[in-house]
């Protein structure tokens, strides 16, 4: 059909009716109402899970200063934007945001800065050809299942268990809890951390190998009402037909943030021991809503999970993992001090503590401190499941995104049996609960078996 012939048949083919007061809808509360509670989230909003206290606004600015743009004196214009936010003056807190975003839009990168001296990867087959990629590594078909069901549950407990602590400081933690060894509430399955995950496994069984960024995107956009910082800016673009690599990148100040990392596990869960397979899924969905290092978050954990079926010891695992990410490329740095620290320090505190310090100027939601989070708990956790928990939640931050991965690679690497049932037991009393249009609910055995069938599909097409 003709775009001319439709609304020629609306002109044309409609007879007027006079409408009463009740069906005129010039009322535009509700609309206001709507657009003040967006305004306000991203002003002053708390995390669901935990309550933590977040402005994405200052985080935009951070975000951009972390990566060398020159914003100039904006902090005037910021603590006026928070005084606005504080009293409910919308009309004043509407022009500031308009001013910050057009300040936002205007900053030009500053060169010299240590940001800018590194290398960003402008596509995949760049980053690709720059690696020396591990050979693929066999893994049994028979150990597979268990496997599988093991990463699944491990996201599933990291996430429940973390998600009543992100967005707070080790210290904060430690005062108001002590060691966490245990669930601190009941667990639930209700939050965004395998949301995107099932929006990549449903577009693979689709597609299979010849998947794209788009096809991963429109199921995004169907499939996922609202998402958060570089996913909630991407989904904005999505639907006014910016499509990927563009979307990650348009107006997203978000785009190094730890919305690509958090999803990396399900690329190396449907490519067993072929990290380099995994990594170029990583890609390909990471730059739906981020760019530069925030894409290599998602590449690191999908290798570290294809990586994590096959048997060895688990820090040469990690050694091995963070050499395949450029040392030229920022993310490389940070994946190298962490390490460096777990080599030198005596437990994890000390190396966090060193970490801690080195990233304070960037948000609790980047990827970077989390990154580094990720591999000192991994290190210094033992291989053993409980006690890698227990320093995920030590250290804080985004405490639900880092625990959901680094249980899924000691899920895969060790199957159930490493999961005790006290963190399983209630997670798998019921379906598994999402905040999707779909699916809303969907049992953990049919998530298993659909990853299983992915796996299966993978090893196919590459003949493995």
């Amino acid at each position: 059909m003709r775009a001319a012939d439709y609304t020629a048949h609306l002109l044309r083919e409609t007879a007027p009716r006079l409408r009463d007061e009740e069906e005129q809808t010039w009322d535009a509360s509700d609309l206001m109402r709507a657009q003040d509670t967006e305004l306000m989230q991203f002003w002053a909003s708390n995390a669901p899970g935990s309550g933590a206290p977040e402005c994405l606004m200052a985080g935009a600015l951070q975000s951009l200063e972390n990566k060398g743009f020159v914003l100039g004196d904006y902090g005037p214009l910021l603590q006026e934007g928070l005084d606005a936010a504080r009293t409910g003056d919308m009309e004043a807190l509407l022009r500031i945001d308009m001013q910050l975003r057009a300040l936002m839009r205007a900053a030009r990168p500053d060169p010299a800065h240590r940001s800018q001296t590194t290398t960003r990867f402008a596509d995949w087959d760049s980053f690709a050809a720059a690696v020396d990629w591990p050979a693929d590594m066999a893994v049994a078909q028979a150990s597979l299942p268990d496997k599988i069901s093991a990463g699944w549950l491990g996201q599933l407990v990291g996430a429940a268990a973390g998600t009543a602590l992100e967005g707070y400081s080790a210290a904060q933690i430690a005062e108001s809890f002590g060691p966490v060894t245990g669930y601190l509430r009941p667990p639930n399955t209700y939050n965004d951390d395998i949301t995107f995950e099932l929006a990549f496994l449903e577009t693979y069984l689709a597609h299979g190998a010849a998947m794209t960024s788009g096809d991963i995107a429109s199921n995004w956009v169907g499939m996922i009402p609202l998402g958060w910082s570089a996913e909630g800016v991407a989904l904005d673009n999505l639907r006014r037909g910016v499509m990927p690599p563009m979307s990650g990148k348009a107006n997203n100040p978000f785009d190094e943030w730890i919305g690509a990392q958090m999803r990396g596990a399900i690329c190396g869960m449907v490519m067993p021991g072929r990290a380099q397979e995994a990594a170029r899924l990583a890609w390909m969905d990471a730059q739906i809503s981020h760019a530069g290092n925030g894409i290599l978050g998602e590449v690191f954990n999908a290798v570290l999970c294809a990586m994590a079926f096959a048997p060895g010891d688990l820090h040469e695992l990690i050694e091995r993992c963070v050499a395949i990410i450029p040392e030229s490329t920022e993310y490389g740095l940070v994946i190298r001090h962490a390490l460096a620290q777990c080599r030198s320090a005596p437990d994890w505190q000390t190396a966090w503590a060193v970490c801690d310090e080195r990233y304070r100027d960037y948000n609790w939601i980047h990827a970077y401190p989390n990154a580094a989070a990720q591999i000192i708990a991994l290190w210094f956790g033992g291989d053993d499941f409980d006690r890698t928990l227990t320093i995920l939640c030590g250290i804080g931050h985004d405490v639900d995104c880092n625990a959901a991965q680094m249980l899924c690679v000691l899920g895969l690497r060790h199957g159930s049996g490493a999961i005790d049932a006290r963190w399983s037991a209630p997670l798998l009393a019921g379906d598994i609960i999402t905040y999707m249009r779909r699916p809303k609910t969907l049992s953990f055995a049919s998530l298993v078996d659909r990853t299983l069938e992915a796996v299966s599909i993978s090893r196919m097409e590459n003949a493995v």
